[in-house]
């Protein structure tokens, strides 16, 4: 717990950071709430593949990175809240964007961190190949 906790406190951080770093104007389009949303997507689904299939095991990754930083960091509350604002507002192709742009974006962020996951998987496996028979056999491949 203490893991989830820690990694919370840290992502809840860096969201808020980013929020008055790059603060969205009343009527506009909620870009940082949008980034953040699909940057954790992304690198929920790369780090996934990473905890199960390429380190070795480990006890706190997960919890601390996926579920804590992740889990604070990514909002799904302030994208509903955006998506409210622009509807108050009448800007219902903003906020209907916002709503199926981040839905999309954000299963595409997920293809692609496990994409480069298993890339990276693949390369490993092979790495590992070729390093094993070159300690069979007495020489050293590179």
């Amino acid at each position: 717990m203490a893991a989830v906790a820690l990694g919370g406190v840290l992502g809840g951080a860096a969201r808020y950071v980013l929020g008055l770093t790059f603060p969205t104007p009343q009527a506009a389009f909620p870009l940082t709430t949008f980034a953040i949303n699909v940057s954790g997507a992304f690198l929920l689904a790369l780090l996934l593949m990473y905890v199960l299939e390429i380190w070795p095991p480990t006890r706190y990754v997960r919890p601390f990175v996926g579920v804590g930083f992740l889990g604070a960091f990514t909002t799904f509350s302030t994208w509903m809240v955006d998506t409210d604002r622009l509807l108050g507002l009448g800007h219902y192709a903003v906020a209907a964007f916002n709503v199926f742009g981040s839905l999309f974006a954000g299963l595409a962020a997920t293809a692609l961190g496990l994409a480069i996951g298993r890339m990276a998987l693949a390369r490993r496996v092979r790495l590992t190949a070729r390093h094993g028979r070159a300690r069979r056999y007495g020489w050293w491949v590179r």
